[in-house]
């Protein structure tokens, strides 16, 4: 579905006076605003191909109509996000759910939205209609050498996709473990897979980069082959510079300290990348921002210390990404809202005044370095967003103009209320 520019400018309209008191406000206690509002301009989150249709849970999958039917429209939905807020301008695709029948044609389709291909995703933790072998005990980890030849090619097969679409990067994730003490050698199940990893670094672009992403449970609840950042790091650093951890939110047990952990893996130059949920009690795959927002803001408070640190830039040298299940609500409104959430605190954390929290940290100054940062955390960045996105041809308010242009009841019309998109 397009949306016309006229449309939004429309829209806008009778927004423009009071966006302008609020962003004056705001603007006036800034020093360099223009600065701070090209990097929020810049920074552009990927959505995932999987995250357009109504989540699952495990007993149930309840569609709230008007899904996309193909990649296709996926990339269609993802224009549409991109178009209301210009900060969704790149797609993950997922294989083998969204297989593109022809890579120029989907390439010249998401060009036409201004979109471009992010990380390829494997998917080594399903068994898939005509499999040969099964994943069931494991893929990368796995005892039968077969099982881990069939894990390795498919992966190099998603590679041979990105490199026709101009992705880049290849993400990849395993539920490899076990579920009861004794299953497997932890030993050999850790040299199995980092053998299956190195195949497929070995058959990566010399541009590429992998993602080794890591999970504390689920669907194995004893032991996970890949468990924490720790092991995922250990694999990266193993496999060579184009190897690096990527980092869930959901993926860890509760009350980690997830920003200690993106500091270091940052000043180790092995931190690859991010998928943007939240959750309350493991990776529930909730709505980012929508239940820890302090963290997230530490999270993003650490990314912007250590990225100038190494003089890195903050939309292109790390990968962004949503990785969330839409269980009640229509995706689209939460992708959106996620997104909003992100761009906002992202936009905290470039408010931290550096030289004063520096000085606090040497001066072992712990109250004012709270404050320094909680001072970041209140701010109402939302006009310093809407800003940035005015300026770049986007709706101030993209989730009423969704709603008030009653973009699902339209797709639903188009589609069918029935259509169930690929993913989980």
């Amino acid at each position: 579905m397009n949306i016309e520019r006229y449309k939004i400018e429309q829209h806008n309209r009778p927004l423009l006076k009071e966006h302008q008191r609020k962003f004056d406000f705001i603007a006036a206690d800034l020093n360099d605003v223009e600065a701070l509002l090209k990097k929020l301009a810049d920074f552009q989150v990927a959505i995932p191909s999987w995250a357009l249709g109504t989540g699952a849970t495990r007993f149930g999958r309840f569609s709230g109509g008007g899904e996309p039917r193909n990649l296709e429209e996926k990339i269609e939905d993802i224009g549409l996000l991109h178009a209301l807020n210009k900060s969704s301008g790149a797609i993950s695709l997922h294989i083998p759910w969204d297989i593109p029948d022809n890579a120029s044609h989907s390439k010249a389709l998401a060009a036409q939205y201004d979109l471009k291909f992010d990380a390829m995703n494997s998917n080594t933790f399903q068994d898939q209609p005509g499999q040969k072998l099964s994943y069931k005990f494991g893929s990368m980890q796995h005892v039968d050498k077969g099982v881990r030849k069939q894990a390795v090619d498919h992966n190099i097969e998603v590679i041979k996709h990105g490199v026709a679409l101009g992705s880049q990067s290849l993400t990849v994730w395993l539920s490899d473990g076990s579920c009861f003490p004794g299953q497997l050698n932890f030993r050999k199940a850790f040299q199995n897979t980092l053998e299956s990893l190195q195949e497929v670094y070995a058959a990566l672009p010399e541009q590429w980069k992998m993602f080794v992403e890591y999970k504390a449970f689920e669907p194995n609840f004893y032991s996970t082959t890949v468990g924490d950042w720790g092991q995922s790091l250990l694999y990266t650093s193993k496999l060579g510079s184009k190897a690096y951890t990527l980092v869930d939110l959901g993926h860890h047990l509760a009350n980690t300290n997830i920003e200690q952990i993106v500091a270091l893996l940052l000043m180790e130059g092995k931190l690859g990348g991010f998928h943007f949920n939240d959750s309350k009690y493991g990776d529930d795959d909730l709505t980012v921002g929508s239940i820890k927002p302090y963290q997230l803001f530490l999270i993003f408070n650490e990314l912007v210390e250590g990225m100038d640190a190494k003089a890195m830039n903050h939309a292109t040298d790390l990968g962004w990404m949503i990785d969330a299940s839409h269980n009640v609500k229509d995706p689209l409104e939460d992708l959106l809202q996620s997104v909003e959430a992100i761009m906002i605190t992202y936009a905290q954390a470039l408010l931290v005044d550096r030289k004063k929290l520096t000085e606090a940290q040497i001066n072992n100054d712990v109250v004012t370095a709270q404050e320094i940062l909680q001072q970041a955390f209140r701010t109402d960045t939302r006009a310093l967003v809407a800003e940035a996105r005015l300026r770049s041809g986007a709706s101030l308010q993209p989730l009423t103009f969704y709603r008030s242009e009653k973009i699902r009841d339209r797709l639903i019309k188009e589609r069918g209320a029935e259509t169930v998109a690929t993913g989980l």
